[in-house]
């Protein structure tokens, strides 16, 4: 018989234990062409939820959302060289319509900017015209996969990417704030999940771009991820592809850009920060299904008042706005539904049967640990919204102290590399020399994954090279 639960430990291995929540929690499968997968209902609702807040957030900030076609010419890729030299082994290209040359290769879309700001190129005219800030969810594909692994490393994936023009530069830097604090919030407030925010290495940054800024989180096997990027372009785009303005004296002059993004990895992540043994194990507010009402009755007498007390709990939890299902599947045993809802990561079940009929009670299980109590039948909608609440602060309160556990300050580099093998960021300070940053990667793998905002030394010169520090880096191998 097919295994349908988790029988690999997130402890010991990892991977495959990753590979199994995202296959038997049915949120994605593989394709049949290499590199790709399949999005299912389940891991789709969640992808939904995260496009929700996010756009509720970019509405509050006047960015709209658009639609950007997939293919892009060559030669309009080549307008910026040093961007398209950046992905160029990374782009899949369409050489033929049926059996005839296309002429121009077309690339399937690995990032927008160029095919963007060409039309960003003919919208804008005046002052008037900005700041012009649109929004574009968005497939990109990038042929850089060796291993396929779902929402972490596939050939295409789901995103978000913003582009903006400004008339200042101080206008659009504040834009790429913004935006970063927005990606902050929403993959700790809503995701559960603590980040870093901070910039990139000039090493690691954005290809075009004058600085990146990013927030990059911790998964429990000690490798990095960056969660989110918010690049300020400055006028490294606008000037190739002639996006300028006639300003209040009538001076032409060329937009301040930026550009922004955050894509499906981020379902990756929470499932690696919160899982489990038993399964995925979902933060309320990402969750599709908040609460699962499981009937629970041993004969056919039972049933009926069981089922119909069910009913009006889930009724009575919808209609408060909660994403409340009944499980009466009645091939089922309620044992079997209790696996299959943990498995599948619904943060809170409610049990009912006889006993808690004649006690007006319900029974609560919590997911991420496994708390039993109950509550009151009249007190149900109140008493829910406070245990998800608390579920979603609880989950960034451990989050949070595991971040804390795998961060290492640490100012002696041979301590650095005896540690490395053990994973987590290791907070170092470092003179920004990009020989003393590859030295570092070729010595251990990791990198400079994020240069943290208000950053503290733990010495004054640098870890590699003994010369004075400028940066306190968060160095750390990376997905």
């Amino acid at each position: 018989m097919e295994d349908i639960g988790i029988t690999a430990s997130k402890e010991t291995e990892f991977s495959e234990w990753y590979m199994q929540v995202v296959i038997r929690a049915e949120l994605a499968d593989y394709a049949p062409v290499k590199g790709l997968i399949v999005l299912r209902p389940d891991g789709y609702a969640i992808w939904e939820l995260l496009q929700k807040t996010l756009d509720d957030r970019f509405a509050a900030d006047g960015v709209r959302n658009g639609f950007l076609p997939l293919l892009i010419p060559e030669s309009l890729l080549g307008k910026e060289k040093k961007h398209f030299a950046g992905f160029n082994p990374e782009v899949f290209w369409v050489t033929h319509s049926g059996d005839s040359k296309v002429g121009d290769r077309l690339a399937l879309r690995p990032t927008s900017e160029t095919l963007a700001y060409s039309m960003y190129s003919k919208w804008i005219r005046s002052w008037r015209d900005l700041p012009l800030k649109i929004n574009f969810w968005n497939t990109a594909l990038r042929a850089e996969i060796k291993s396929t692994k779902p929402f972490l490393r596939t050939s295409e994936f789901l995103w978000q990417e913003g582009h903006t023009v400004h008339a200042t530069s101080k206008e659009a830097q504040e834009q790429v704030k913004r935006i970063l604090d927005v990606y902050r919030d929403v993959v700790e407030q809503e995701m559960a999940i603590p980040a870093v925010a901070g910039r990139k290495s000039e090493s690691e940054k954005f290809v075009g771009a004058v600085y990146t800024t990013t927030i990059e989180s911790m998964m429990p096997d000690g490798r990095a991820l960056q969660m989110g990027t918010s690049h300020f372009l400055g006028r490294n785009f606008s000037v190739p592809f002639e996006v300028k303005f006639a300003d209040k004296n009538n001076q032409e002059r060329f937009g301040w850009q930026t550009s922004w993004g955050v894509s499906w990895r981020l379902i990756g992540a929470m499932i690696m920060v919160h899982g489990d043994d038993r399964g995925l194990s979902l933060p309320p507010r990402m969750a599709p299904i908040q609460v699962v009402i499981v009937p629970v009755y041993f004969s056919d007498k039972q049933e009926e008042a069981v089922v119909a007390s069910a009913q009006q709990i889930a009724r009575t939890l919808n209609d408060s706005g909660i994403r409340a299902h009944l499980d009466d599947r009645q091939e089922l045993t309620p044992g079997f539904k209790y696996h299959d809802w943990e498995l599948r990561g619904v943060p809170l079940r409610l049990e009912i049967g006889p006993r808690e009929i004649r006690d007006h009670k319900i029974v609560t299980t919590l997911r991420y640990d496994g708390t039993k109590s109950h509550i009151l039948m009249q007190d149900v909608v109140i008493s829910v919204k406070s245990i998800l609440a608390d579920i979603q602060s609880a989950m960034l309160d451990r989050a949070r102290d595991v971040l804390r556990s795998m961060t290492h300050d640490v100012s002696d580099y041979a301590t650095f590399r005896d540690m490395m093998g053990g994973g987590g960021f290791f907070n170092m300070s470092w003179c920004g020399n990009a020989a003393c940053e590859e030295k570092i990667k070729e010595d251990t793998g990791a990198d400079v994954r994020v240069i943290p905002f208000g950053g503290k030394h733990h010495s004054q010169t640098c870890v590699v090279c003994s010369e004075p520090a400028r940066y306190a880096a968060y160095f750390g191998r990376g997905y």
